[in-house]
């Protein structure tokens, strides 16, 4: 029966438990660019298993928040290196998030001052995260998007595939996560409210699912499948989306996922930091899992969403899972690991910290004693 302390193997991932932390965008990269900091930050919480970086933006396109961290510049890679270094000098193991916003972002974020991209021009009824000249961050409406046209989606899975090769390569990261959940620019074209296409990019379950499947997949050749992972939000509203028929589109997802050989799929169950059961958005998670290995999945199965210590136990006995991803706690909490195993207490987290500033909030919880 297996424990969040017991080894895993996943794909070319070797996790010395199965304790990952979550993607916990934190705002502390100006120019894009992770700071020393940044390498202290991840490496006092190397105890985990897997470490899941920020979400991190493949391209200055992809952009949608202030001081977020990107995979496409020198000085970026540069930094990144420097926290990979650290982590690996730790033990652990860490892999990116690579990101790409589409329409939540807003036009001081992009380059030239342009409108964000999406499937459809629809704006996200949300906010992003800005910082003004002297320096203070505040949340402001998103700008209207413009619909990609169908000639540019190649550049786009492009610069994914860019960013991968970058991040195993040139910042020897140990791998990489495609988000695809969330509300951002795949799981926009993913998804029925945000996706009004009438091209081989929209409007079928296979037509929505097509970048995506083109991602993932130049995204294997180029890094191979062991060292890939991807996140998936089924019936998050988060960003403003949402699937008229959920069921049979992530189904069709995880199918096709499976003969990619990934590393693991890393599912969002309920509302991304809310409920895990939304009594308006029913989903059979179990159907899920049995679709995705039922057409030969091997990958490890990520679970995330307000988990504790007794129900990550009890998903992890039954077989519903094979990985918890731990989010928020991880914030305050850089021992959490070793927190769990002895069930002690977890220090609060200073919400006023969580986007923005420097070392206060974010490297200076202190460990157990």
């Amino acid at each position: 029966m297996a424990s969040l302390f017991d080894p895993l193997q996943a794909g070319a991932l070797q996790l010395s438990n199965r304790i990952v932390m979550a993607p916990l965008t934190r705002n502390r990269s100006p120019g894009a660019i992770p700071q020393a900091i940044t390498a202290t930050y991840y490496a006092q919480r190397a105890s985990a298993g897997l470490l899941i970086t920020e979400a991190t933006a493949i391209s200055h396109q992809g952009q949608g928040y202030a001081d977020v961290p990107g995979l496409y510049g020198t000085e970026q890679l540069d930094g990144w290196k420097r926290v990979t270094h650290a982590v690996h000098e730790a033990g652990g193991k860490i892999v990116v998030q690579l990101w790409h916003v589409g329409r939540v972002s807003h036009t001081s974020l992009q380059p030239d001052g342009q409108a964000p991209v999406a499937p459809s021009a629809i704006a996200a009824k949300t906010k992003t995260y800005l910082i003004d000249a002297q320096g203070r961050g505040s949340f402001a409406e998103t700008s209207t998007p413009r619909a990609l046209d169908a000639s540019e989606l190649p550049a786009i899975v492009k610069s994914y595939r860019a960013a991968a090769r970058n991040a195993v390569e040139t910042a020897h990261f140990d791998g990489v996560e495609v988000h695809a959940a969330n509300g951002y620019l795949l799981d926009q074209f993913l998804k029925t409210s945000s996706n009004h296409r009438t091209d081989d990019y929209g409007g079928s379950i296979e037509n929505r699912a097509r970048l995506l499947l083109e991602v993932v997949r130049g995204i294997v050749d180029d890094v191979g499948g062991g060292k890939v992972g991807i996140r998936l939000s089924p019936v998050t509203p988060a960003n403003d989306v949402h699937d008229d028929a959920p069921q049979p589109l992530f189904e069709h997802v995880v199918r096709e996922l499976a003969p990619l050989g990934l590393a693991y799929v890393h599912i969002i169950e309920g509302a991304t930091g809310g409920p895990r059961e939304l009594p308006d958005r029913p989903f059979d998670y179990h159907a899920l899992q049995a679709a995705y290995r039922n057409a030969g999945g091997k990958g490890a199965w990520m679970v995330n969403n307000n988990y504790d210590k007794a129900l990550a136990e009890q998903k992890l006995a039954s077989g519903e899972a094979d990985l918890i991803a731990f989010g928020k706690p991880f914030i305050s909490n850089p021992d959490l690991v070793r927190r769990l195993k002895e069930d002690a207490p977890l220090n609060p987290p200073d919400k006023s910290t969580f986007y923005g500033g420097g070392e206060r909030g974010y490297t200076d919880y202190p460990a157990l004693a």
